[in-house]
């Protein structure tokens, strides 16, 4: 296999991840003089603060993913290749993929996280993350297969691994996961599942810290908790699991929770890229890069958005927060860098400019922050609501949404309650698994 892209006279960038900050890079960089050929190893990009809707059954993962080709099939200097990065050789400037090798002339990498086990492979082996639109199908399909089993099942332990829902991480997606799925409890239970008694469906939320959306401020953490707590969520704060035994989450004081649906959404880590120095590695796995977000040590090899360590920033010394805006301005900031770059000029080092924090819990129940405004309850829920809607890819893609939260708003249902396991015909599983050998 090969990339197939003719080089041209213009300067190629390779961008790798086509997530908020490398899609905006692409975009920023159409008709500025660069072929421009961005790598991902899916055909689409996501929108991942709506992904656990996807895994409640409140959207399809059509409505909040988008496909490459079709972003840029207008967009002759700008070419897509289904890839995964694996190595780079600075000295030649080639990346190495894993459907062979690309020379470049400035490389990005922009690939984000993936979630964080903290290197407890017991944990890894047997939680579900949320990191995906894959992922998300998975879990869906985990939460609506095991209240059918319920339903049917012999025994009452079994009944009760089934019906409780153990959700590790109280960040944003734990608690918005945590909302949604109490919401099903609430009204979508009694509907579909009458051989339920519903208030035997147990929702528990662990956060190892000592309160919910630590990024966010205590007013908004206490609210969030607040509305959890009334939605029947159980929430445990300064709660460490360490460990999944025989249907059962075990917590480092001794308390054991026995499910079958453990969700793990407590932390994330850089994807990695294969021979990159210990040096140019910090916390999280990110790659540590300097005020123009250049890698340290290699020319014109840059890193952007949750994958990259910034801690030139006097406001953010730790590092950025690994929220969609960072990846956003630095994204736009490093197109009009490369653009500088090329005129002989000096670049201009990245400041974040915070836009706001938010995180929605469940109906009418959201928490908002801003630099001036702070705000909880009705009016936080439409903001965001309405934040999210602007921020969605395509014009088919919003109205799906718009339509499908009116539906669900007036009618307090959703009608994606669908069982599907994707299966894979004969020749690509075997494909698969010799690719898999070959990197073993």
């Amino acid at each position: 296999m090969s990339f197939n892209i003719t080089k041209t006279k213009q300067k190629r960038v390779v961008i790798v991840g086509g997530g908020f900050g490398g899609l905006k890079l692409a975009n920023e960089l159409h008709q500025s003089g660069f072929q421009v050929v961005l790598i991902d190893k899916n055909n689409h990009h996501q929108f991942p603060p709506l992904i656990y809707q996807v895994a409640s059954s409140g959207l399809e993962p059509s409505s909040i993913s988008f496909p490459f080709r079709k972003l840029f099939n207008r967009h002759q200097d700008i070419h897509f290749r289904m890839a995964e990065a694996k190595q780079i050789c600075p000295d030649r400037k080639i990346l190495q993929t894993s459907i062979g090798n690309i020379d470049y002339d400035y490389l990005v990498l922009a690939a984000g996280t993936t979630s964080n086990f903290f290197g407890n492979k017991q944990i890894e082996a047997a939680a579900m993350p949320m990191k995906t639109l894959s992922e998300a199908m998975g879990l869906r399909n985990t939460l609506l297969s095991n209240l059918e089993r319920s339903v049917t099942c012999d025994t009452t332990q079994e009944r009760r691994e089934l019906l409780n829902v153990v959700i590790v991480g109280g960040g944003a997606t734990g608690v918005e996961i945590a909302g949604a799925i109490a919401e099903m409890k609430r009204y979508i239970l009694p509907k579909d599942y009458p051989e339920i008694d519903h208030s035997d469906l147990h929702i528990f939320l662990i956060e190892a810290g000592n309160r919910l959306l630590s990024g966010m401020s205590v007013k908004s953490s206490r609210k969030a908790e607040e509305f959890l707590r009334r939605m029947g969520v159980n929430i445990y704060l300064n709660k460490r699991v360490t460990d999944f035994v025989a249907h059962k989450v075990i917590l480092e004081d001794g308390m054991e929770i026995p499910t079958q649906t453990f969700i793990w959404v407590s932390g994330v880590r850089a994807n990695e890229i294969g021979n990159l120095s210990s040096e140019a590695i910090g916390h999280g796995g990110r790659i540590l890069v300097d005020a123009n977000n250049q890698i340290k040590g290699m020319n014109h090899v840059f890193c952007i958005g949750d994958q990259c360590l910034m801690t030139s920033d006097k406001n953010y010394p730790k590092g950025h927060p690994q929220l969609a805006q960072v990846a956003i301005q630095q994204g736009k900031l490093l197109a009009k860098n490369l653009k500088r770059l090329e005129k002989g000029k000096v670049m201009q080092p990245f400041h974040y400019k915070n836009l706001g924090t938010m995180a929605t819990i469940g109906r009418n129940k959201a928490v908002a922050e801003f630099k001036t405004i702070k705000t909880q309850g009705w009016f936080a829920w439409i903001l965001w609501l309405v934040v999210h809607l602007r921020s969605i890819l395509g014009v088919r893609n919003k109205i799906n949404v718009l339509l499908n939260w009116i539906w669900s708003y007036l009618t307090y249902d959703q009608s994606l309650r669908l069982i599907i396991y994707a299966q894979k015909p004969p020749k690509m599983r075997e494909k698969e698994n010799q690719e898999n050998n070959i990197q073993h």
